[in-house]
């Protein structure tokens, strides 16, 4: 059965953080949706601008995961957004995996998806996470896969390929090839 994703989208996104999550899992064959949280024109942080696919509905409980990028506008968009943050409580509590990157923590802290589990996130957002889910373990890793929330975290947009491989690894693929084919590997062992 094909795995399907959705990465959430709202102006002030990181473009890298998103895109390469969309690139990578669409390169492994996941079924991966671009949603927009408040339309379908998004215009990123470093002025990319770009479509969504699909816009934000219940549909979201559908996907094996959802994943959201950085970016503090992208961030607070999406923590401010209530409709979403019933829909990703639902997830949480139906054992449907959850990703957030870079300043994205804070979403998923407001949510209350945090408490009691690992994660990570931009280095200095941790104090806001910390104020929203003060029972959260914040942890410095590039990458933070908590099984037992179904949740996973990363630092920032120099970490995107590793977020975008622990999402997949997540979702039960196995990277090695992908790892190797995109020089991934390489890149880690060389710089």
């Amino acid at each position: 059965m094909t795995k399907t994703a959705a990465v959430v989208f709202a102006d002030g996104c990181e473009e890298i953080e998103g895109l390469t999550v969309v690139d990578v899992l669409r390169r492994m064959g996941v079924k991966c949706d671009i949603v927009g949280v408040l339309g379908s024109e998004i215009h990123g942080a470093h002025q990319i601008n770009f479509k969504a696919d699909k816009l934000i509905s219940d549909q979201l409980l559908d996907y094996d995961i959802v994943a959201f990028p950085g970016g503090y506008g992208n961030a607070q968009t999406l923590r401010d957004n209530d409709q979403l943050m019933v829909i990703m409580q639902k997830r949480q509590s139906l054992g449907k995996w959850c990703a957030a990157m870079c300043a994205a923590p804070i979403a998923l802290a407001r949510y209350g998806l945090l408490d009691g589990h690992d994660y990570t996130c931009y280095p200095g957002i941790e104090k806001e996470t910390h104020q929203l889910a003060p029972n959260g373990h914040f942890k410095e890793d590039i990458t933070v896969t908590d099984q037992a929330g179904h949740l996973v975290t990363s630092r920032g947009p120099a970490t995107a390929w590793a977020y975008a491989f622990a999402i997949a690894e997540a979702l039960g693929l196995d990277t090695k090839t992908i790892k190797q084919d995109t020089l991934y590997d390489y890149l880690k062992e060389n710089i």
